[in-house]
């Protein structure tokens, strides 16, 4: 998709998304092949029970972080070798590839704990949308977070719109229904606006999340992570059931 793309509007960003993410049929046996290897029940897991659990889980982490009482889980080679070639995580992340934001570090989580998709602006992409699929069909994920920061490069460049070298422009069209709605009011609007809209992609356009999130096996939220506290605030909050 080309930057002079940017003007679609969310609604027919959606509708794109949604076409964009079925999973092809052949891919069904790769699931299969993956469960059947142990995709589950990873050696020594300590899984949350409930994806509301899971949310808590990791929410309760990153307040140790931002507290400075992290307990620094799981991080050991012993871990890594524990789990072998296995892994049952119980979160899913998407994030933004900002090197300031190290996922596993800011909620107090190790190997094996928390499976992560970064990309610039946190977007939810045909690919990164397979990806978390795979975490949650696969590997038992039981929360999908989408994970904004304050004073994101990728939001402030959309916004500036201007003429940018290489494929940096494709990042454009996935972030600019973001900037039309927080129109005026800021960068850090932008951010939160931008992860209101991911979730909302994930969880209309990936058929094999929308039926997770109608069993109640997942839950799919947003927050946003600010450099100077430490601490990720909700933005968007799975339903109450």
């Amino acid at each position: 998709m080309e930057p002079q793309e940017q003007g679609i509007s969310r609604r027919q960003w959606l509708a794109r998304m949604g076409a964009a993410a079925v999973v092809p049929a052949a891919a069904a046996g790769v699931l299969a092949a993956q469960q059947s290897h142990g995709g589950h029940g990873a050696p020594g897991a300590r899984t949350p029970a409930t994806p509301e659990a899971a949310l808590r889980s990791l929410m309760e982490g990153n307040r140790r972080f931002a507290q400075g009482r992290a307990n620094n889980p799981n991080r050991t080679l012993a871990r890594l070798q524990e789990l072998g070639t296995r892994q049952a995580p119980f979160a899913a992340v998407l994030a933004c590839a900002d090197s300031r934001l190290p996922v596993e570090i800011l909620f107090d989580q190790g190997f094996g704990d928390v499976f992560v998709t970064r990309v610039a602006g946190n977007i939810a992409t045909s690919e990164v949308i397979g990806s978390l699929e795979y975490a949650t069909e696969v590997l038992g994920a039981k929360v999908v977070m989408v994970l904004g920061h304050s004073a994101c490069g990728a939001v402030k460049a959309t916004m500036d719109g201007q003429v940018v070298p290489g494929q940096i422009g494709s990042l454009y069209p996935y972030i600019h229904p973001a900037v039309e709605d927080a129109r005026g009011r800021g960068v850090d609007a932008v951010v939160e606006e931008n992860v209101r809209n991911q979730v909302d992609i994930l969880r209309a356009a990936s058929p094999v999340l929308a039926s997770a999130l109608r069993g109640g096996k997942v839950v799919v939220a947003g927050g946003m992570f600010n450099f100077r506290t430490g601490l990720v605030t909700p933005v968007v909050s799975p339903p109450r059931t």
